[in-house]
């Protein structure tokens, strides 16, 4: 979530790339500085909405899979260090639990991250994060906050320069250990080594950073039941059918990241019970395997293929996406997370997520496809057409299409509309037992679709039909709500004498975007009237009593009742109405012609008025309770001064509440842009004025803004 407007990025690169491996450098030297054992660097992309991974250190990439690339608002650490402009620091699993559970879930690991900005003062280059064991201490000392900090600022100033200069950063190669496949070195003492390991009664092997075998005692061999050679150079549950399994996998994961000891016992068929005990550093793992005794009883689960290959999408991933769509609000955000986190774990170049009414096939949102107009092309279509999206939807059949020439074939009518790509996955979308969707995956080249590559996207693909079905019927509320809304708000501001006029309404971003804020302007013989409050709560039952009180203020103004009077009368209304809810108001008559503005305020924030010479005041008005409280309260009148070019700003509170914020302050910081802005016109000054709530992507409140000026 963007806090305002997105960073400005680096220019883009021009001719020369820059000399030596620049990244990979600056953070080995990073690591090495404040005895991290893992980190990466990510670079903003050229949008300045993304953020790449560029280089890793001390840990196999597929660890962070879920986050090589990743949307400036998503919810992660390196994100919020660039959001933030400052340093990011989670002290252990419990609290990245808390404040990143997308994360967590995916890395239950006791370990300690910092993340911090690449930046140069307005300019963000990137973000790095480096991690440390679970035994790091609750807080970042001065020494390592420093080293850390002083770090990023050398690694942006060179990529300042690389960028003024025109020298691209090229790809480079991730920082791991080397692996030592083919045995030990040859020298005596190595050799003797090896000859005392091979003499021991249990198992001894060795593991590189990925996780594959760099070594293995005889006795290893024997108990795992495959020759050394099958070994060396793969990962155990890769060549091992009864240890392929995600448990398995996860151990290992824990204890690179943990820095500590982890152990698990597997199920060696028919019935063998092996204990396993992974002893990490930051360099690999060092396994011993000993027999755990013997079951009673045998899994029924058949051995799978030792040659079957690595899985599609890993663990991580999934838990990924299935975090990441959990928060998915609308549809929009179904298909970017699609094309973010799934599209690149399937080698798939674009995505287009595909959904029906009325008996016509629509397109809800693509990525990927250099000409829009290819894939929109097809939004229209009869759900009985002959094409891939509309039979997979209708029918709740995948298909799967590994070239161009069988897409033709299959699908004669796509052959006059090529769009570029040479494979596709077309996935029905199916949730509470119906079709909702198609998701479409394209691929550039041809691509043959093996057994376990369907099974997985069609099982991912209930994933997105969940998600996609909630954002459906989200979208709908929304549309509803926003409908509701403007029927219930003026949809202008009538023409005043003697008073210019400009209003805004922007609602909350929580619940269902629909609140009880209301404004509105009335012409009245020697001037205007107007009107600003806000209805207790964020619902249809409060957006129905706004346009209640909202009518009855306009009704009470047009039989000359004054502002006290109008007051007294809307609040008793309300209470006879018996909704059990309460309502600020500000009501006031304008006298242009005598430079006058009378006023009745019922527990609402004070106006701000800005007089000719610029100087801004607050109204403290005298005022009564909110209405809907007290049937016999009373409302009483203040008269302001109001010379020729002075601007009031009414508004709700949404204005100038925000969490952590105090009210005095954002009043004064309101005060201070008016004072700034006030000569601009009003639907210029509107924008400013709502401009920092307007730009925020939470809110949680309305705000409504009535600006009134008098013409000179």
């Amino acid at each position: 979530m963007s806090d305002g407007e997105p960073p400005a990025q680096a220019p883009a690169a021009g001719r020369h790339p820059v000399g030596g491996p620049l990244l990979s450098v600056a953070l080995a030297a990073m690591i090495d500085g404040v005895h991290a054992h893992s980190g990466a660097v990510y670079l903003l992309s050229p949008d300045g909405q993304v953020l790449e991974m560029a280089v890793v250190a001390g840990l196999p990439r597929a660890f962070a899979a879920p986050w090589e690339r990743v949307v400036l608002g998503a919810p992660v650490p390196v994100c919020d260090a660039v959001r933030g402009h400052r340093l990011i620091w989670v002290a252990d699993e419990e609290e990245m639990a808390r404040r990143y559970p997308r994360v967590s879930v995916v890395l239950p690991y006791p370990f300690a991250l910092a993340a911090l900005p690449v930046a140069t003062g307005g300019t963000v280059y990137g973000a790095v994060f480096v991690t440390w064991p679970g035994t790091h201490a609750p807080q970042l000392s001065d020494r390592e906050r420093e080293q850390l900090t002083s770090a990023c600022e050398r690694l942006a100033l060179r990529l300042e320069r690389a960028a003024r200069d025109g020298r691209p950063v090229l790809p480079e190669p991730d920082l791991l250990a080397a692996p030592l496949v083919g045995g030990l070195a040859g020298t005596a003492g190595a050799v003797e080594a090896a000859r005392m390991v091979s003499r021991l009664p249990y198992g001894l092997c060795s593991l590189d950073l990925h996780g594959r075998v760099a070594f293995a005692n005889p006795a290893a061999a024997e108990l795992i039941g495959e020759r050394v050679p099958r070994l060396v150079g793969h990962q155990l549950w890769a060549t091992v059918p009864w240890l392929n399994d995600p448990v398995y996998e996860d151990r290992y994961r824990a204890a690179l990241f943990s820095q500590r000891p982890t152990s698990f016992v597997a199920l060696r068929p028919p019935g063998d019970r092996l204990s396993f005990r992974l002893y990490p550093s930051t360099t690999g793992l060092s396994v011993r395997i000993t027999r755990a005794g013997p079951v009673a009883e045998t899994s029924g689960a058949a051995p799978r293929s030792a040659d079957r290959p690595s899985r599609l999408v890993t663990i991580s991933q999934v838990l990924a996406l299935a975090g990441a769509l959990t928060e998915a609000v609308g549809v929009e955000d179904v298909v970017q997370l699609v094309a973010d986190e799934l599209a690149p774990a399937v080698g798939s170049r674009a995505v287009v997520v595909l959904g029906s009414r009325a008996g016509r096939l629509r397109v809800l949102g693509h990525r990927g496809y250099p000409d829009p107009r290819v894939v929109e092309r097809f939004d229209g279509t009869p759900l009985g057409a002959a094409t891939p999206g509309a039979h997979a939807l209708t029918t709740g059949v995948p298909a799967f299409l590994a070239s161009r020439a069988e897409l033709e074939r299959l699908y004669p009518a796509r052959s006059a509309s090529p769009d570029g790509f040479a494979a596709w996955a077309y996935l029905p979308l199916i949730a509470s037992g119906r079709p909702v969707g198609t998701c479409v995956f394209a691929y550039g080249e041809p691509h043959p679709f093996s057994t376990d590559e369907r099974a997985v996207l069609t099982s991912v693909a209930g994933l997105v039909a969940l998600a996609l079905e909630r954002a459906l019927l989200y979208d709908v509320k929304h549309q509803l709500a926003h409908g509701l809304q403007a029927a219930l708000l003026p949809p202008s501001l009538p023409p005043l004498p003697g008073i210019d006029a400009a209003a805004r309404y922007l609602p909350s971003t929580r619940g269902m975007d629909i609140g009880g804020d209301f404004y509105d302007a009335v012409p009245v013989p020697g001037g205007a009237a107007a009107v600003i409050g806000d209805v207790q709560g964020h619902n249809v039952t409060a957006a129905g009593l706004m346009g209640q009180i909202r009518t009855a203020v306009r009704a009470y103004t047009t039989v000359g009742q004054t502002p006290q009077e109008v007051m007294r009368s809307t609040n008793r209304l309300l209470i006879d109405l018996g909704v059990e809810l309460f309502a600020s108001c500000l009501y006031l008559r304008l006298e242009p012609a005598d430079g006058r503005a009378v006023m009745a305020r019922a527990g609402h924030p004070p106006p701000l008025l800005r007089r000719p010479d610029g100087r801004v005041r607050v109204l403290d008005l005298a005022g009564g309770p909110l209405l809907g409280i007290d049937a016999s309260a009373g409302y009483p009148a203040t008269g302001v001064d109001l010379a020729p070019g002075s601007v009031l700003v009414l508004y709700t509170d949404g204005l100038i509440e925000s969490p952590g914020v105090d009210i005095e302050d954002a009043l004064a910081s309101l005060g201070h842009r008016l004072g700034e802005a006030g000569e601009l016109p009003l639907d210029e000054l509107a924008d400013v004025l709502v401009g920092q709530g307007g730009s925020a992507e939470e809110r949680a409140d309305d705000v409504a803004l009535l600006l009134l000026r008098a013409r000179p």
